[in-house]
């Protein structure tokens, strides 16, 4: 898994302090500083949703969520933290949220169920299709805390105490999850040479 360089990460800074400069705009009502907030960050929040839920139906939803708590709560942002890793651990919230919620009723259908029509549904020999396939069932492997570290971390590029701050632990905790989701990834690209010929017979 490689680092992003100082260059990228310097690009992202930049960005995250436009973010934030938005969201603080945005409390005193700029339509256009809400608007870009918004768009900015929309990307982050489906992907973060995504890895954290298990239900890729409620990925929109958990999106929309997110933003009308963020929206409903700028009043009370400061830009003590970046507005991304504050919209994160809104997200975060709303996922588990929806979970305890979830439990409260009963359910319609069998998960097997939806995730053999969401198979099926999806377009097939698309370039990357099958690799974006195995990264989500590599991390999809992943114990959940160790996967949300990665992913905050290593897919939405936050820093280390950012990604604390939305995971809600201490940094060490992230610093640690993250080595270990690493090590369990190599170790299991490591495996896939091996299992090839198996599928590809099956």
């Amino acid at each position: 898994m490689c680092q992003a360089s100082p260059a990228s990460r310097a690009a992202q800074a930049a960005l995250d302090e436009s973010i934030t400069a938005w969201a603080l705009a945005a409390r005193s009502g700029d339509a256009d500083a809400v608007e870009r907030f918004v768009r900015a960050l929309h990307r982050d929040v489906l992907r973060y949703v995504s890895h954290l839920c298990g239900d890729p139906q409620a990925v929109d939803d958990l999106a929309q969520d997110t933003f009308l708590r963020a929206l409903g709560s700028l009043h009370r942002f400061e830009g003590r933290s970046s507005a991304r890793s504050w919209l994160l651990s809104i997200a975060r919230r709303a996922v588990i949220d929806s979970y305890r919620y979830a439990a409260t009723r009963p359910r319609l259908s069998d998960v097997a169920d939806w995730q053999l029509a969401a198979e099926h549904a999806q377009p097939r020999d698309l370039p990357g299709f099958d690799d974006g396939v195995v990264l989500l069932d590599l991390l999809a492997s992943l114990p959940a805390e160790r996967r949300e570290a990665f992913v905050l971390t290593q897919v939405a590029g936050l820093p280390y105490a950012e990604a604390a701050e939305a995971g809600n632990c201490p940094v060490g905790t992230v610093r640690s999850r993250v080595a270990r989701a690493r090590a369990a990834l190599i170790d299991l690209l490591e495996e896939e040479p091996a299992a090839a010929p198996a599928t590809a017979a099956a």
